[in-house]
């Protein structure tokens, strides 16, 4: 009797779902809810989307949280806690694709307002490397490695690599720093001379290494105090 009665729920929040779609007034657990749908079968999940919204205090936090996490909830398996995670990617690998074709960038901006997007839902420090060619067409937005803020460091040799490989006439660096903090490290500014002094070797100029967090950066380029990096 019981399963019947979540069958035809589940089937009411579908049909609602694909009639009219979700929208910003639908509430956080609703989606969750309807989310686990698709991996725990047969159950009520109304509940425990209840208790993963307030357990991680929102939705953003929810599919930011570490799978280990995720799977002390009870009720959470590794088919939900996969299915939570993949989330991101999907809505990062959405993002990344509308719109990247010929881009070129007018102002710092714009450019920042893509890196954004590239890094949407990242919750550890990536590199990245972005190319251009001489007519200063994005031709390139490359990972170079990602993972704990106090681990990641980036190689020289994968910079110059993936600018061979782009047969890039400039590049910017970029990474984020997850904790907020914009402000470079002195390990920031030491690979910043460091790749610059290899990018010359091929004649590669590097424009700039741009920090981002979560709704700001920084432009190592057009700081005061880091302009001379990439002189």
């Amino acid at each position: 009797m019981s399963e019947g009665i979540h069958s035809k729920h589940r089937e009411r929040v579908r049909k609602e779902f694909l009639e009219h779609g979700f929208n910003d007034a639908t509430p956080n657990h609703k989606l969750i809810e309807m989310l686990l749908f698709y991996s725990i079968p047969r159950k009520d999940t109304n509940e425990l989307a209840h208790t993963l919204i307030n357990r991680f205090g929102s939705l953003s936090a929810l599919l930011e949280a570490d799978p280990k996490e995720l799977l002390k909830v009870e009720g959470v398996g590794e088919n939900t806690a996969s299915l939570i995670k993949l989330i991101m990617p999907i809505a990062r690998a959405y993002q990344n694709e509308k719109g990247t074709d010929n881009v070129k960038f007018n102002n710092m901006d714009e450019l920042c307002g893509f890196l954004m997007k590239k890094y949407f839902g990242f919750t550890k420090e990536v590199f990245s490397l972005i190319s251009f060619d001489s007519r200063g067409k994005l031709i390139g937005f490359d990972i170079l490695n990602s993972g704990d803020i106090t681990s990641v460091a980036i190689s020289t040799r994968n910079v110059i690599e993936t600018v061979l490989k782009r047969n890039a006439v400039c590049v910017i660096l970029a990474h984020n720093h997850p904790d907020g903090n914009v402000l470079p490290s002195t390990d920031d500014i030491t690979s910043t001379e460091r790749i610059n002094s290899a990018l010359k070797t091929i004649n590669v100029r590097l424009m700039d290494h741009i920090i981002l967090a979560t709704d700001d950066y920084v432009s190592l380029a057009q700081s005061d105090y880091y302009r001379y990096l990439f002189t």
